[in-house]
């Protein structure tokens, strides 16, 4: 009898085993828990995972440019990335100049727009960009995309980074120090609400986003195609009038290492009737995950296996 149970375990364990293996992990690099990468992703993890075959994770890491160096080194599957970092990692320019390129970088999906937020405190007085010279202004982390366009929109006003006390800290930490009066702007690069910035709109005496528009803006937009026109509407944050600003876009990229079939998969299932009410119900942004937006402004190459996808589903030729 005992040998019965015993081999019956060991037939059970096997089983387990022959299972986990053929389970496979992929982690998506996102960013940190108060911007929109991490909850955007979580849905995307739970719309495309496949139990007994493929099991998505969303993990939160400090953003586009640790998501690309991330993929580069094994140690996630894919991640988020804005447009520019993407394009100047795989075509080593830009910020990548000089550096080793990340050449095997491929994209997944264009997924929805993200607008540069430049906040302030209701009443602070700043009406422009240029208002913030020898001010306290948060940039976002090192290996962040927001550092990165902060810098770019800075420079276009005229403002060198020692012209301005920088801080170097997440979105839902400058909202803390912009609270207790420590600091006086923010740049945050986002979908539109992002959880730190509602938060804060919601608390106190309120915010006010700073316009980046006029001759800066279509100077920037000259020396960086990959910035967009964009604005955002009227009380997308409370008491928030609208304002025009600038965007990139957000996507999703991966390596060529990565297993074409395991990407076709995870492509296919992004676009699925089920998972595509479920992005649109679970958030602002996702709405505009859909198929039109999914092949929009992308400036590296596709991954075989959604290339395959895409060219199912007739986006592309």
């Amino acid at each position: 009898m005992k040998l019965k149970v015993f081999a019956a375990g060991v037939i059970a364990a096997t089983v387990l085993v022959g299972t986990a293996s053929a389970q496979q992990f992929f982690r998506i690099g996102t960013g940190g828990t108060a911007g929109t990468y991490y909850p955007v992703g979580g849905m995307i993890a739970n719309a495309v995972s496949q139990p007994g075959k493929i099991i998505a994770t969303a993990q939160a890491s400090n953003g586009s440019l640790g998501n690309v160096n991330g993929i580069a080194g094994g140690a996630m599957e894919s991640g988020f990335s804005q447009s520019d970092v993407a394009t100047w990692a795989q075509t080593g320019t830009g910020i990548f100049e000089g550096k080793p390129k990340v050449g095997g970088l491929r994209m997944i999906a264009n997924l929805y727009p993200e607008s540069i937020h430049v906040v302030v405190k209701k009443g602070s007085g700043f009406k422009s960009i240029a208002d913030l010279k020898g001010k306290r202004v948060a940039l976002d982390e090192p290996g962040s995309g927001t550092l990165i366009n902060a810098r770019l929109v800075l420079a276009a006003y005229g403002i060198k980074e020692s012209d301005i006390k920088p801080e170097y800290i997440k979105p839902n930490q400058a909202g803390d120090k912009m609270k207790d009066g420590a600091l006086d702007a923010f740049f945050f690069t986002g979908g539109a609400p992002a959880g730190a910035i509602a938060e804060l709109a919601s608390a106190g005496s309120g915010i006010e986003l700073l316009p980046i528009d006029g001759a800066q803006a279509d100077g920037l937009r000259k020396s960086s195609s990959f910035f967009a026109v964009d604005s955002i509407p009227a009380d997308t944050y409370k008491g928030v009038a609208a304002v025009k600003t600038l965007a990139v876009g957000a996507q999703w990229v991966t390596s060529d290492k990565t297993d074409l079939d395991t990407v076709y998969q995870i492509t296919k299932a992004l676009y699925s009737d089920a998972a595509q009410k479920t992005l649109a119900a679970g958030h602002a942004k996702g709405k505009y995950i859909n198929l039109k937006n999914a092949v929009q402004g992308v400036g590296i190459p596709f991954h075989p296996g959604a290339e395959k996808f895409y060219k199912e589903a007739g986006v592309l030729k």
